[in-house]
C-alpha cells in the first residue's frame, strides 16, 4: 500500500463557513484524498495517493468549486500576496465609499426630516458601479457556488441587493409610484465589504504569533569556513559549520557551544524569562537570544531540522486542525443558506399575500437574505484555536492538534511518571556499599561495567560516576538487560547480576532488607551488584524533585485534578518522592508494561485521564491516555506519542495547558452563543419587517468582525504563576 502523501494547499476566494465546507466536500470526493479546509487559515490540510490522485487534479478540483490554489510558498511571499489582496480590497471599498456617499447622505437627511433627493438617474449612476465592479466578488462567488451544487453567504448577499437594485431600476424606468432603493443596494454592499476588511484584519492578527516566531530567525549568520570568517545566508548554512553568535545577536541554527560563556534567553523556546548560562559543550538553539559574551559554536542543525522550525510545523499542524466542538457548526453551516433562501421566500409571500405591497414585501425579504450570515458561526471555533495554539507556542506550550487542546479542558485526572516528569531525571550514585572483602572502586567498576551499554537513567549515572572517579572500564559483550528488572552480564566465565533488590532475591540472593529500606525511605533508589550467587554489595541512588513540582501539584489540586504519580520504584522511594510532591496517590513498583494498563484502569467512572511522562516506557500510557503531555526532555517517542509537547520541562507546564484549554473553550463557547444568538433574533425580526436593510447589511458586517475580535482577546491569557 502506498503511503500518503501530505500537501498544504493556500486557498483564495473562500467567504464563508459554507464556502470551506463545499471546498472540503468536493477535495474529500476525489479517490484517496482525506482533506479538511480551514476558514481561519485559509489552508486545505490533504493527505492524497498521488498514484491516484495528483497536485495538478487537486487544484483543477479546488478551481472547479469556484476557488483557486497554491502550494504553500515562502511565508515572506504569502504575506506580501495576503498584503496586496488587502491593498486591492481597500482600494474597491474606497470607490465603493466615494460612490455610496452621496446616497447615503441623503438617506441620513430623510432621518431628520429633510427631504433631499437626488435625481434617479444620478442614483442609478452612482449605485451601478457599486453594484457590478465592488459586488463583483458576490456575484462570481455565488455562481462559483450554484456551478458546483452549493450555496453560500454570496448568493445570499447577491439575490439581496440585485433585488433592490433591480427594483429600483424598474421603479426608474417604467415611471412607476413607488419608492427607489438604490441607496439601500449599494450600501449594503459598502458595509460588507468594510466587514470583510474588518475581518482579514483581525484574522491577520490571530495568527500573529506564528509569524512572529518566523521573524525570530537571523537572516544572516557569521559563519567560519576554511579559516576565515564570512557573512552568509542562515539558509546556506549546513550541519557542521563552525560560527559565531556575538552579544546582542540570535543564534542562527541550533549547535553546541565550542568556545566561549554567555547567558541566552530562551523564552521564545520555552516562555521561560530567566536567561540560561551557556558554556562549552551546551546546546544553543535558532533565534534564542546571546545577552552577553562571544560564543563560538558548532551548527548541528540546520533549516527544517531545528526546534523553531519544528514548534512552526507544530503550530501550522493544530492551527490547520478541527476541533470536535466544530463539527456542529460545519453542520449547520452546510445547510444554513438554503434554509435563509426558503425563510427569504416564505417573508415575500407572507408580506405580499398579507399586505398587498409588493415593495414592503421585496424590502423584507432583503433584509431576511442580508441579516443571515453563516460566517460568525464558521469563525467562531477555528479563531480562536488559531490564536489560543500560537499564545501557547509562545509560553512553550506545543500543542498537536485543536481536538487535544480541546479536551484537555475534561481532565480530571493526571497521571504523572516520576523519573523525569517530578524529579529532575538526572539521577546521581549517593552511596557505595560494598560487602565485606571488596572495595568501593571494585564494586563501582563492576556495575559500571554492566551499565555502560544500557540507556537506563540508573545506568548512566553509574557510568558517569565511574568515570568522574577515572575508574577503567574495559568493553564487554554478553550483557542483556531484563525490562524493568536489571542486567546479565556473563564475564569471564562468571554469571553477573545488577538490578533491584527484588530481582536479587528473584535470582536467589541474600538481600539486607532492613538496609535498604532505611536507604529507600530516605528517596533513594537502590540496586544490588552479585557474582555467582554471591552479594557484592549495594549501589544507592538519588534523583533530586524539580524545584517547581511541589507547586505545580498543588496548582493542579488546586484547578480540581487528582493528580496519581506511577513509579517503577519499590514502595518505599515512592512513597518519599510523593510526599516530598505533596501526591497522596501513587502506584510504586509499575513495570513499564504496566504503566498503559494502570492509566486504562482510572478511566473507568467515565474519568477523563491526562498522562505526563518522558521516557520511551511511558510512550504506550502516553498514547492510551485521554490527553497526553511530554516533558521536551525525553525521548523522541515519547514526544511523537504525546498531543502536547512541554519545552519548559516542567509540570507546571501542564496545569497552564489546562487553563489555556478551559479559557479556549469558553471562548468558543461565547463565539457560538453570540453566531446561534445573532442569527436566532436577527431573522425573525427581518421576517417581522422590523429591520432596514441597511441595518440588517450593517449587522451582518459586524457579527463576523465581533467574532474574530473576541477571539483575539485570548492574546491576553496568562501562564499561571
Amino acid at each position: 500500500m502506498t503511503a500518503p502523501t501530505h500537501i498544504d494547499l493556500q486557498i483564495s476566494g473562500m467567504h464563508c463557513a459554507s464556502c470551506s465546507a463545499r471546498l472540503e466536500k468536493v477535495l474529500n470526493k476525489l479517490p484517496e484524498v482525506t482533506a479538511t479546509v480551514n476558514i481561519a487559515t485559509e489552508k486545505a490540510h490533504i493527505d492524497y495517493n498521488p498514484k491516484r490522485t495528483d497536485l495538478a487534479a487537486l487544484i483543477k478540483a479546488v478551481q472547479g468549486a469556484g476557488f483557486d490554489a497554491h502550494p504553500l510558498r515562502d511565508f515572506a511571499v504569502e504575506k506580501q500576496a495576503r498584503i496586496a489582496a488587502y491593498r486591492r480590497e481597500q482600494r474597491q471599498f474606497a470607490i465603493a465609499v466615494l460612490l455610496t456617499l452621496p446616497l447615503l447622505v441623503e438617506m441620513l437627511l430623510m432621518f431628520f426630516g429633510i427631504h433631499m433627493m437626488l435625481p434617479g438617474w444620478l442614483q442609478f449612476a452612482l449605485a451601478t458601479p457599486v453594484q457590478f465592479w465592488s459586488g463583483r466578488r458576490f456575484y462570481s462567488g455565488a455562481w462559483s457556488s450554484l456551478k458546483s451544487g452549493g450555496s453560500n453567504m454570496d448568493v445570499l448577499v447577491a439575490l439581496g441587493t440585485s433585488a433592490a437594485y433591480l427594483l429600483s431600476c424598474a421603479v426608474l424606468l417604467f415611471n412607476l409610484d413607488q419608492p427607489i432603493y438604490f441607496e439601500a443596494s449599494a450600501t449594503l454592499i459598502t458595509l460588507i465589504l468594510l466587514g470583510k476588511l474588518l475581518e482579514a484584519r483581525a484574522k491577520s492578527k490571530a495568527s500573529g504569533a506564528l509569524e512572529a516566531l518566523i521573524n525570530l530567525q537571523p537572516k544572516l549568520a557569521h559563519v567560519e569556513r576554511e579559516g576565515i570568517m564570512q557573512e552568509l545566508a542562515v539558509e546556506q548554512m549546513q550541519a557542521g559549520d563552525v560560527f559565531l553568535v556575538r552579544p546582542g545577536e540570535s543564534a542562527p541554527v541550533d549547535g553546541v557551544v565550542l568556545e566561549g560563556l554567555s547567558s541566552m534567553d530562551e523564552a521564545m523556546l520555552t516562555g521561560e524569562s530567566l536567561p540560561q548560562g551557556k558554556q562549552p559543550g551546551d546546546k544553543v538553539y535558532a533565534a534564542t537570544f546571546n545577552q552577553h559574551g562571544l560564543l563560538k559554536c558548532r551548527a548541528l542543525a540546520v533549516g527544517a531540522h531545528t526546534q523553531l522550525a519544528a514548534i512552526i510545523r507544530l503550530v501550522e499542524q493544530a492551527q490547520g486542525s478541527k476541533a470536535a466542538i466544530q463539527k456542529l457548526a460545519d453542520q449547520i453551516s452546510a445547510v444554513f443558506v438554503p434554509v435563509v433562501l426558503v425563510i427569504a421566500l416564505l417573508t415575500l409571500a407572507g408580506w405580499w399575500l398579507l399586505g398587498g405591497n409588493f415593495t414592503v414585501a421585496l424590502i423584507n425579504a432583503v433584509s431576511v437574505l442580508v441579516i443571515a450570515c453563516p460566517c460568525a458561526l464558521g469563525l467562531a471555533t477555528p479563531t480562536a484555536i488559531v490564536v489560543a495554539t500560537g499564545r501557547a507556542a509562545q509560553v512553550g506550550i506545543l500543542v498537536k492538534d485543536a481536538a487535544a487542546l480541546e479536551r484537555a479542558h475534561k481532565l480530571s485526572v493526571l497521571v504523572v511518571d516520576k523519573t523525569g516528569t517530578l524529579t529532575e531525571g538526572k539521577p546521581g550514585v549517593t552511596d557505595l556499599l560494598p560487602a565485606s572483602g571488596i572495595s568501593s572502586d571494585e564494586l563501582l567498576q563492576a556495575a559500571a561495567l554492566l551499565a555502560q551499554s544500557s540507556t537506563h537513567p540508573l545506568s548512566r549515572a553509574l557510568f558517569d560516576h565511574a568515570q568522574a572517579r577515572q575508574i577503567v572500564l574495559l568493553q564487554t559483550a554478553g550483557i542483556s538487560e531484563v525490562s524493568g528488572h536489571g542486567l546479565r552480564a556473563e564475564i569471564d566465565g562468571e554469571h553477573y547480576l545488577l538490578g533491584s533488590p527484588a530481582f536479587a532475591m528473584r535470582e536467589g540472593i541474600v538481600i539486607d532488607g532492613q538496609q535498604i529500606l532505611a536507604l529507600q525511605q530516605q528517596g533513594k533508589t537502590v540496586i544490588a551488584l552479585a557474582c555467582a550467587g554471591v552479594l557484592l554489595g549495594y549501589i544507592a541512588f538519588a534523583d533530586q524533585l524539580r524545584a517547581s513540582s511541589r507547586a505545580a501539584v498543588a496548582q493542579l489540586a488546586a484547578m480540581g485534578i487528582r493528580v496519581v504519580m506511577l513509579s517503577g520504584d519499590n514502595h518505599a522511594t515512592a512513597q518519599a518522592i510523593a510526599t516530598q510532591a505533596g501526591i497522596t496517590e501513587f502506584r510504586a513498583e509499575v513495570l513499564p508494561q504496566d504503566k498503559a494498563a494502570q492509566v486504562q484502569s482510572l478511566k473507568t467512572n467515565g474519568q477523563f485521564v491526562g498522562m505526563a511522562g518522558d521516557g520511551i516506557n511511558d510512550a504506550p500510557a502516553l498514547a492510551a491516555a485521554d490527553v497526553s503531555f511530554a516533558m521536551r526532555s525525553g525521548s523522541d517517542i515519547a514526544i511523537e506519542a504525546a498531543d502536547i509537547t512541554l519545552m519548559r520541562n516542567d509540570l507546571a507546564s501542564v496545569a497552564d495547558a489546562i487553563s489555556l484549554s478551559r479559557a479556549t473553550l469558553k471562548k468558543i463557547r461565547q463565539n457560538l452563543f453570540f453566531a446561534f444568538a445573532y442569527n436566532v433574533l436577527g431573522i425573525p425580526l427581518a421576517m417581522l419587517g422590523m429591520l432596514n436593510p441597511v441595518i440588517a447589511g450593517a449587522a451582518m458586517a459586524m457579527s463576523s468582525v465581533s467574532v474574530v475580535s473576541n477571539a483575539l482577546l485570548l492574546k491576553r491569557w496568562q501562564r499561571q504563576a
